[in-house]
């Protein structure tokens, strides 16, 4: 707010402590609204409720990687490594549908879930393990950059962690969820 008089001089001490906060506070809005735009999308590509959170599940994962690295590297966690986040989250996602959409192709073709599962994981692995480094080589030019620092950590980071536990845990996430939904039809029909 400005001074009623202009002779009189102001000063307002959470200037930029604000802008920063309100900075943080629409990122978190954008990826919550990030979040159920993707939720809504997987539904209708894979016509069901739970796949689309077993998929999601892979989301903070990310997190196991960028908050250690922006420690280790002694770098601020910034606006730009939010957007990182967030970026890093669509990759992420689409690195989680790969093994999905393979599982549930390979599950069409009669291949019994454990196998298709194991599968998944070895197969897809390849086109994951690409993406990750594409993202890491092509962040590490900005890794130095004092702006963009937290970008390129957020990314390159997050991508390695992800990788690493996402080929994993999704495919486990989503045997057992399978599974029990399997074992849950086969008490029924007795």
């Amino acid at each position: 707010r400005q001074p009623d008089d202009s002779l009189r001089y102001a000063m307002k001490w959470d200037g930029e402590w604000h802008i920063t906060y309100e900075v943080f506070r629409d990122l978190g809005i954008a990826f919550a609204a990030v979040l159920v735009l993707i939720y809504v999308l997987v539904v209708g590509w894979f016509q069901s409720f739970l796949t689309p959170l077993i998929i999601m599940a892979a989301i903070p994962f990310s997190l196991v990687g960028i908050l250690p690295a922006h420690g280790l590297l002694n770098a601020f966690f910034t606006a730009t490594s939010m957007i990182g986040f967030i970026a890093g989250a669509g990759i992420v996602v689409r690195n989680s549908i790969i093994l999905v959409d393979f599982i549930e192709l390979r599950l069409k073709e009669g291949m019994p879930l454990d196998r298709a599962v194991i599968d998944a994981g070895a197969v897809r692995f390849r086109p994951m393990l690409l993406t990750a480094a594409a993202v890491v080589v092509g962040s590490a030019v900005i890794l130095f950059d004092p702006i963009f620092q937290g970008l390129a950590v957020a990314l390159m980071a997050g991508e390695i962690a992800s990788l690493a536990l996402s080929r994993v845990t999704v495919p486990i996430v989503y045997y057992m969820a399978n599974k029990h939904l399997a074992t849950k039809h086969e008490g029924t029909d007795l």
